[in-house]
């Protein structure tokens, strides 16, 4: 979901804590071009105040009472709803990995800094995927396998990997783009590097997703790595 340049992002926000959600609010109604307009306390809340106002960005709690902030995710994405950005205060594998394989955009810590908070919303609504520097190294070790020995090592090179069928429906410019978002590149990174418009990379990137049947960037990074095209 693309938010057009002179609209607001419009967010949602989901967290147990109403104090948390007061605070939120307060941050982002006072950036620039950002708009709260929405909250929610729980997974459930959040699904149906989603159906509801159809926000741009879903800033997802991951341990909320009931219906918890992944299996909200999961729900919100696969609607195609919202995008979700999760913040929470746990980085631990199964929390990372549930949001990403629920079809989180991004992954933000609470101890992160009001202006990244912000950005990240922005990026978020414009396409890209986010992730907390904490976990980033995790998440890339897990979409790439283990980190490959020391160079003076006497071992063999590993086996090639094996290609998804599902690149097979993509169209050359679009195995490019596959290959980018595999490498973690942002939209404006994509257009640079293939001297197109964001608006194109935005297109391509959108045909990407449904031809893989995949509900993010993230997910698709996954499929370019594992097919080795990053």
């Amino acid at each position: 979901m693309t938010v057009p340049g002179d609209q607001p992002v419009r967010v949602l926000l989901a967290d147990d804590h109403a104090a948390i959600r007061a605070g939120l609010r307060m941050l982002l109604d006072a950036a620039d071009g950002v708009e709260v307009v929405a909250e929610a306390a729980d997974g459930d809340a959040a699904i149906t105040n989603a159906r509801a106002v159809r926000p741009d960005v879903v800033l997802m709690d991951l341990r909320m009472p009931g219906t918890d902030g992944v299996a909200a995710t999961r729900a919100i994405t696969a609607e195609g709803l919202a995008d979700v950005l999760v913040l929470t205060t746990f980085d631990l594998d199964e929390y990372v990995h549930g949001a990403l394989d629920a079809g989180a955009a991004g992954f933000l810590l609470k101890s992160a800094e009001p202006a990244d908070l912000v950005r990240a919303v922005r990026r978020v609504a414009a396409g890209d995927g986010v992730l907390a520097p904490e976990v980033t190294r995790r998440v890339l070790a897990r979409l790439g396998g283990a980190p490959p020995p020391p160079s003076d090592a006497d071992v063999p090179d590993p086996a090639p990997r094996e290609a998804d069928p599902r690149l097979d429906g993509l169209t050359p410019r679009e195995v490019d783009v596959l290959a980018a978002l595999g490498r973690g590149l942002s939209n404006q990174d994509i257009s640079a590097e293939l001297v197109i418009s964001e608006a194109t990379t935005k297109t391509h990137v959108s045909r990407v997703l449904a031809k893989l049947q995949v509900p993010s960037r993230m997910q698709a990074a996954v499929v370019a790595r594992q097919s080795g095209l990053a």
